[in-house]
């Protein structure tokens, strides 16, 4: 049962970060794109703990965990860029 939900979570988050990639192409504002962007940082995150618990090694949870400090840095920094138009002050 276990592998059925891992592989469907696969497939699942798969569709998800296609969605992602469609709309950071669209995307008509530069928001929708860091909004999808971050949305496909979350994913990947996913993506990395459905790897570490199909493998059972805990070096994908820290790679997760390291992307997803990452994530929001990026995150962070793009969002200050669009309000003032530079990162630092």
């Amino acid at each position: 049962m276990l592998n059925f939900a891992i592989e469907t979570g696969f497939v699942l988050i798969g569709l998800a970060m296609t969605l992602n990639l469609w709309r950071l192409v669209r995307g008509p504002d530069a928001t929708d794109r860091i909004l999808a962007l971050d949305t496909m940082t979350i994913n990947a995150i996913a993506l990395l703990v459905l790897f570490g618990v199909r493998a059972g090694s805990s070096a994908y949870f820290e790679a997760a965990l390291i992307l997803a400090v990452m994530g929001f840095v990026g995150t962070v920094a793009l969002a200050k860029y669009l309000l003032r138009g530079d990162i630092i002050e």
